[in-house]
């Protein structure tokens, strides 16, 4: 039932940042693309915002598709623990905790699963092996 619990993890995961990484990189599910996302990080401060734009689409669609597979499960997982803990301390925490005035709640949970997959790997379903 562990190697089931984690293929779901994953996958639930996976959705979440393909999602994610298909409005930014493309503007679907009214995203908002490379130019309005690279304006969001601008106006965040940070500096090359079209560069950290391509970073943060295609880390989401990559790692979000590595999920998907179980490949390198524990990398793609950093990969996007990084992007939530960025979004947190940049966007969110500032407002607080629950996501109902902005807050950092959902990249909490993301996040969470996150470390999950880092310390348990793919699991059966998967297709890198667990160390």
């Amino acid at each position: 039932m562990l190697n089931l619990a984690i293929l779901i993890l994953r996958l639930c995961l996976a959705v979440v940042f393909i999602g994610h990484g298909l409005q930014v990189a493309f503007g679907l599910f009214g995203g908002l693309d490379i130019p309005g996302f690279s304006k969001m990080l601008a106006d965040l401060g940070f500096k090359a915002p079209v560069v950290w734009t391509y970073i943060a689409a295609y880390t989401q669609l990559i790692a979000g598709l590595f999920l998907v597979l179980g490949f390198l499960t524990r990398f793609a997982a950093f990969s996007l623990f990084i992007f939530m803990l960025v979004a947190a301390i940049k966007v969110h925490i500032s407002k607080g905790f629950f996501m109902q005035a902005g807050g950092f709640e959902y990249n909490f949970v993301l996040a969470c699963i996150c470390i999950a997959l880092m310390l348990t790997g793919s699991g059966r379903f998967g297709m890198t092996p667990k160390l």
